[in-house]
């Protein structure tokens, strides 16, 4: 059973990526309706939060069915992370998350997220308060390192582990190859085959099949992986995963109704949660991922990507089940 802290996860937890635009309660909701163990919320800004900005504070809405769910933020000020952690445990969540893993210029290239990899006497002394702040499980997720020069992660899991961190999750790339080339997993497995380590260690990176997850459990023994951009669109991949770690058989894939009942779904957990127009708006960019695949979609997909009226969005979206429902799965 992996746990982290009290927390009990299963024998193969998967997690859901925190992917900011993404992993919002709507997407969350029906990932874990197919599976998910653990999921994150979008990362939030440690001075968006200590600022009261609407944005950071919005995305600490968590919810029950959500548990077990970790609130994942960021920042490169010692004292606006010990403050927003406070912030954060009073939404409640189950764990808190630090990101150390951002690559994106505008969080890496300002000390945080990845950029913190370039200083890791600091990375160490912001957990090292995040977790004197709180009482809640934390844990960290970041990547290799900086760059192929700077791949000293085995070394800085080290450190995490021993100033109280909980799990720690690794992306397979390093923050200058962003998302490109194939992930490496090689030192994720050094990580949890170094016997100084007591921490579930978590892999992350190009896990886009059953058959993948489960030859990274066998060739580096991660504790279970977290699965991000495969899941937009098709969160049956946690399903289908665990089907396949329980049977060694391919689970059917998901048939047209169910792509469209998902699809229904998570419109309307977009439109309680978002209100009507944002939550119209927002959704649209996960049409085309729930279709992928399908023939002669542009014209559906474009009414679904420009209509403002619900009477139209869900007509359009049953006109695909009528059309398309007697299709073999894709």
């Amino acid at each position: 059973m992996i746990k982290i802290g009290n927390i009990e996860l299963g024998s193969f937890p998967l997690l859901l990526a925190p992917m900011e635009d993404v992993s919002d309660p709507p997407f969350r909701y029906v990932c874990k309706m197919n599976g998910a163990d653990v999921m994150y919320t979008e990362f939030i800004s440690s001075e968006g939060l200590i600022r009261d900005a609407k944005k950071s504070l919005k995305k600490l809405d968590i919810f029950e069915y959500e548990r077990p769910i970790g609130i994942q933020f960021y920042g490169g000020n010692i004292e606006s992370m010990k403050e927003a952690a406070q912030i954060i445990e009073e939404a409640k969540p189950d764990l808190i998350d630090i990101n150390y893993g951002c690559p994106v210029k505008g969080v890496a290239c300002k000390g945080a997220g990845a950029g913190l990899l370039q200083d890791v006497d600091k990375m160490v002394r912001i957990t090292e308060e995040v977790v004197k702040a709180t009482k809640l499980p934390v844990t960290v997720k970041t990547r290799l390192g900086w760059d192929e020069n700077t791949r000293n992660i085995v070394k800085v899991a080290e450190r995490l582990q021993d100033i109280g961190i909980q799990a720690l999750t690794v992306h397979g790339r390093t923050r200058k190859q962003l998302y490109k080339g194939p992930a490496d997993w090689t030192l994720i497995g050094e990580i949890k085959n170094n016997p100084r380590m007591k921490i579930p260690v978590f892999g992350n990176g190009d896990v886009a099949s059953p058959e993948f997850a489960i030859d990274m459990k066998n060739k580096h023994g991660v504790d279970g992986v977290m699965i991000g951009r495969a899941s937009i669109g098709y969160p049956w991949i946690f399903r289908e995963i665990k089907h396949f770690i329980e049977t060694g058989t391919h689970r059917a894939k998901p048939t047209i109704d169910e792509r469209v009942d998902t699809a229904l779904v998570h419109l309307q957990k977009s439109l309680e949660w978002k209100g009507e127009k944002t939550g119209i708006v927002e959704m649209r960019s996960h049409y085309s991922n729930y279709f992928k695949g399908l023939p002669n979609f542009k014209e559906t997909r474009m009414k679904l990507v420009t209509s403002f009226s619900l009477e139209e969005i869900f007509s359009t979206l049953e006109h695909v089940r009528e059309t398309y429902g007697t299709l073999i799965p894709i």
